[in-house]
């Protein structure tokens, strides 16, 4: 048995007694009554897999590709009368399953390609924007979603096939004087909103001052004195809204007005004893947070020294270093069996963030690229290899799909946040976007091996590219 495994075993065998004990009280809430649950369980299938011959567990590790895109291929070729709940959130089944055959590294054959591109043209309203389906109300999310799979699908007719002008005067009508936007006509202002009408400009080569103006300001007042950053202002910091935040913070260059030093340390805290990540404090595990948290901890690695001049470190930089150097060295330390300790490099070098000077001008429409082919400034900040074995022996279904934890079922949007997870936690170690991860970052065989993601938009970085030239036009 390896060291990590056994690290796994000992951890989830202690959560297991202490569960064990704990549920004989009265007086546990319902929280601490499943929290307890879902440790037993993770820890019997921990402990199943540490007994297992080097074989079995060698297998139990294996990503079951085939069985996955059988999943995900039916499910974009036709769906069962129960997904009729789903009507109003048809393009982000096909992002769901579009995005994860591209993790996989499976094409979609022509004629569905062909099915899915023209679908989505009829989700396209004549003023803008993506509704759920043909002839409903366009919605941020689901122009998020749209365009995502549009830019996954690649080619010139897919590609094409997205009104820029149209989405741009959407984004626009959604802007309010907050900074925030509204989901839609009427909906609600939160920080969702924010980050998929900024993606979407972004990736679409139309973001500027009027779309970005006061966003900073509505995200900022979302962050909680947790650290971690809530859906609107006085609410609780919440995995998915951190990442979103985030995100849009670095996509118009205002990462640097964060308080990026607590916020590290809510989101490494969020990763628990069964390995995976939690959404808030004092909630359940669930493998779509494998993304969410994972993928704002991988955006963090980027951000060091978060935009401060070279030479120009104060008591906040001070104190932001030492939470990234804690974290990192934390991780390494378990994850590293060859403990290579990664070499951190002092001088800023993220131009397109902090504040801004005279000698530094902000071209929003290069920001996403650059930050995406700068270097990682540190290591993992949360246990890779940990995460790693808890999407692919808890959340891994084996006749196909993933789900949020044991005895939960498989379905397409964990597939996609877990296997976006995953290809987070391969990469997480390496330096830049274009160096190979190495073996002993990638749990289970080397085949496991994802394509790799641009973190700001969740799309495949080969993808991302050829959409990078098209709308640079």
């Amino acid at each position: 048995m390896t060291r990590i495994a056994a690290l796994f075993r000992l951890r989830c065998t202690e959560g297991e007694e202490a569960g064990a004990m704990s549920s004989s009280s009265s007086s546990m809430t319902v929280t601490q009554r499943d929290q307890s649950m879902v440790e037993r369980e993770v820890g019997r299938m921990y402990s199943l897999f540490a007994q297992l011959p080097s074989a079995a567990q060698s297998f139990s590790l294996e990503i079951q590709r085939d069985s996955h895109i059988e999943y995900l291929t039916n499910g974009l070729r036709r769906l069962a009368p129960s997904f009729g709940a789903l009507d109003a959130s048809r393009p982000w089944l096909c992002y769901w399953i579009i995005h994860s055959l591209a993790l996989l590294g499976e094409p979609v054959d022509a004629e569905l390609k062909d099915n899915v591109i023209g679908f989505l043209s009829r989700c396209q309203d004549p003023s803008g924007g993506y509704g759920g389906g043909p002839g409903q109300l366009p919605h941020l999310a689901t122009t998020y979603a749209a365009v995502n799979s549009l830019i996954t699908l690649g080619g010139s007719r897919s590609l094409s096939s997205i009104n820029r002008d149209k989405v741009y005067n959407f984004l626009r009508q959604m802007k309010q004087p907050s900074g925030g936007f509204r989901m839609h006509d009427g909906g609600e202002v939160d920080v969702r909103a924010c980050y998929t009408a900024i993606s979407v400009a972004s990736i679409l080569n139309i973001l500027d001052d009027e779309l970005a103006g006061n966003v900073g300001d509505f995200i900022l007042s979302c962050q909680t004195y947790e650290g971690g950053i809530a859906g609107e202002p006085g609410s609780e910091a919440h995995g998915g809204y951190t990442f979103c935040g985030l995100a849009t913070m670095i996509l118009i260059n205002e990462a640097d007005r964060l308080d990026l030093s607590r916020l590290i340390d809510w989101v490494v805290f969020r990763q628990g004893i069964e390995c995976g990540f939690q959404g808030r404090a004092n909630k359940l595990v669930d493998g779509c947070y494998s993304f969410w948290q994972g993928g704002a901890c991988t955006l963090l690695q980027k951000l060091r020294p978060f935009g401060l001049s070279e030479g120009g470190g104060d008591e906040s930089t001070d104190s932001i270093d030492s939470s990234l150097s804690a974290a990192s060295n934390l991780s390494e330390q378990e994850n590293n069996p060859q403990n290579a300790s990664p070499q951190v490099d002092g001088a800023c070098q993220f131009k397109q963030g902090g504040p801004q000077s005279a000698s530094c001008s902000v071209n929003l429409g290069n920001t996403s690229y650059n930050f995406l082919e700068r270097r990682a400034e540190v290591g993992s900040l949360f246990n890779s290899l940990a995460l790693q074995q808890y999407i692919l022996l808890c959340s891994q279904v084996p006749g196909g799909g993933f789900r949020d934890k044991p005895g939960k079922s498989r379905d397409f949007y964990h597939t996609c946040y877990c296997l976006s997870g995953l290809t987070v936690c391969q990469c997480s170690w390496a330096k830049r976007v274009d160096s190979a991860p190495l073996p002993w970052t990638v749990v289970g065989p080397y085949s496991n091996l994802l394509e790799p993601i641009h973190p700001l938009h969740n799309v495949v970085v080969s993808k991302y590219y050829e959409a990078n030239e098209f709308f640079a036009r």
